[in-house]
């Protein structure tokens, strides 16, 4: 099953809403592939197991569980995470894009692919809508983390 949301980033409209770069968010992005401890509640420990030109392995071990996942990166436009299949989890994706359809208007596309059934039944559905809460949950607190990340490095 596939599913996906946008948040918003920039609201030129509120003053009250600090302004991200694509730089600054891009930034975020990275940390969270070098570092997802704060990204991620639960996580002990994040390792970057192999380095390529083009992606990178981790290892994140969630003390109960521990999860192999391959890193993509299309610099200042998108990340994907592949969570490799293993005794632990199925698999899946997230991909998170930088979107930008107006100068400095920001905004970030969280998609998800997952082994859930794409027509579930009704007790798998409950399930399903408490997952995708979950994901949204954790990308609003994501942006938290990358909105804090960015206020602390302009200020050293």
């Amino acid at each position: 099953m596939n599913f996906e949301h946008l948040i918003q980033i920039n609201d030129l409209q509120n003053p009250l809403v600090e302004t991200l770069t694509r730089d600054q968010l891009w930034q975020g992005l990275l940390h969270r592939v070098e570092d997802a401890t704060p990204f991620l509640p639960g996580l002990e420990s994040c390792t970057i197991v192999e380095r390529h030109a083009d992606h990178l392995l981790r290892k994140l071990d969630f003390g109960a569980a521990v999860i192999h996942d391959r890193v993509t990166l299309h610099e200042l436009h998108w990340v994907r995470f592949d969570i490799l299949p293993g005794e632990q989890h199925a698999g899946g994706s997230l991909t998170i894009s930088i979107e930008e359809p107006e100068p400095a208007v920001l905004f970030l596309r969280f998609a998800y692919t997952t082994t859930f059934a794409a027509n579930p039944n009704s007790e798998e559905r409950a399930y399903i809508d408490y997952i995708k809460s979950a994901y949204h949950q954790s990308d609003v607190d994501c942006v938290r983390v990358i909105r804090t990340l960015a206020t602390s490095s302009t200020q050293q």
